[in-house]
């Protein structure tokens, strides 16, 4: 088994795309003529995004839109950088919330969190220094 994707049901697969290419600096891998699926350049395990129409069609029971909640779902996208105050300032520029300033955890690494317009709690981080 191997972990390959990480999809995320948003409101506007193109807003999603563009917004991570503008506050992350992502590329855009592919985004389906239908408008409804969409992915990022992000290494060995894609990070996509697809119309909650889709998501709706997949699961009879419907599912919980992130951008509709009034708090953030129960997980996050880690996105690891040697400069989170930078990376932290060029997300809100862009139209992330901030939910918790760069801040220096007792292990040393340096994190915070912000929330995307389409609803992902994205967690920003300098990597983990083993040890």
């Amino acid at each position: 088994m191997q972990f390959g994707y990480t999809i995320i049901y948003v409101p506007d697969v193109e807003a999603s795309l563009a917004f991570f290419e503008r506050a992350f600096d992502m590329t855009r891998r592919f985004l389906h003529e239908s408008g409804t699926y969409g992915e990022l350049e992000t290494g060995a395990t894609t990070l996509a995004f697809a119309d909650h129409s889709l998501g709706h069609a997949n699961f009879a029971g419907g599912h919980v839109a992130a951008n509709a909640s009034p708090q953030p779902l129960g997980m996050e996208i880690g996105l690891v950088t040697p400069d989170v105050p930078t990376a932290h300032q060029q997300a809100l520029g862009s139209g992330a919330t901030e939910l918790a300033p760069p801040s220096t955890k007792p292990w040393g690494q340096t994190v915070s969190y912000l929330r995307c317009p389409d609803g992902t709690l994205v967690e920003l981080c300098t990597p983990i220094l083993a040890g």
